[in-house]
C-alpha cells in the first residue's frame, strides 16, 4: 500500500482578474495558492477584459517557486463559462489548474477534461463542492477524471443551498460528505475560507476542527 503524498495548500489568495498589476503582489504573500478570480466579483460587463488579462498573466513560463497557480472560471453551465473553456482551449499557455466552480454532475468535469485533452493541455482541476447535487455526487465527481487535484468545499454557497447558517455545526454533514469522497477517490480537500479576520482564535479552532474531519487544507 502506497502512501499518498499531500501537498501543501494551507492558504490561498484570490486575485482578481480585472487588477493584473495585482497578481505579482499575491504571488508575494507567501500563499501556498494563488488564484485569478474570474468568477465572484466581476461584473458581466468585465468578463472578457477579466479573461483577457487573467490568460496573459499565463504567457510566460511561471517560475520555480514553488506556488500553486490557477484561474478560477465561471460555470461550465453558464454562457461565460463556456466563453472561459474556448478562452484557454485556444491559448498556446494555459493555466497550469483550473478551478470549477459550481460543480452539480461529473459530466462537467468530463467534458472540460476531454477538451484539455484534445487541445493538448496538461491543466489540473480543482472541483468546487458548493451545491445539493454536487453534493449528492460527490464521490461520483471525485472519480471522474484524473486531472482533479483537489475538492474544495463552499461553504457560503452551500449554506444558501441548505437553507441554514453558515456555522460549523450546521455544515458539518455538507463538510464530511466532501472529506470522504475526497479521501476515498484519494484526493486533497480544502476547505472554505475564514471569513471573520478579526477572529484569529476563532479561525484557528475551525482549522483544527476541519483537520479533525480529514480535510488537508
Amino acid at each position: 500500500m502506497t502512501t499518498r503524498i499531500i501537498r501543501p495548500r494551507r492558504s490561498f489568495i484570490f486575485t482578481p482578474g480585472l487588477r493584473p498589476d495585482m497578481f505579482p503582489k499575491a504571488l508575494a504573500s507567501g500563499a501556498d495558492i494563488v488564484c485569478v478570480e474570474l468568477e465572484d466579483g466581476i461584473a458581466p460587463k468585465d468578463k472578457a477584459e477579466a479573461r483577457k488579462n487573467a490568460l496573459a498573466l499565463f504567457e510566460q513560463p511561471p517560475a520555480d517557486d514553488g506556488i500553486e497557480r490557477m484561474v478560477r472560471i465561471n460555470s461550465m453551465r453558464e454562457r461565460f463559462g463556456i466563453e472561459d473553456v474556448n478562452a484557454i482551449l485556444a491559448t498556446k499557455t494555459p493555466p497550469p489548474a483550473l478551478m470549477m466552480p459550481k460543480v452539480r454532475t461529473p459530466d462537467e468535469v468530463v467534458i472540460l477534461d476531454q477538451l484539455l485533452t484534445e487541445a493538448g493541455h496538461s491543466s489540473r482541476l480543482h472541483v468546487i463542492i458548493e451545491t445539493n447535487e454536487g453534493l449528492e455526487a460527490a464521490y461520483d465527481i471525485a472519480k471522474c477524471s484524473d486531472r482533479i487535484d483537489a475538492l474544495f468545499f463552499g461553504g457560503v454557497d452551500m449554506a444558501a443551498e441548505l437553507r441554514c447558517p453558515n456555522t460549523f455545526e450546521t455544515l458539518f454533514y455538507a463538510r464530511s460528505r466532501v472529506a470522504h469522497a475526497a479521501a476515498l477517490a484519494e484526493l486533497d480537500v480544502l476547505d472554505v475560507p475564514y471569513l471573520d479576520l478579526d477572529d484569529p482564535d476563532g479561525m484557528r479552532k475551525e482549522a483544527q476542527q476541519v483537520r479533525d474531519l480529514g480535510f488537508t487544507g
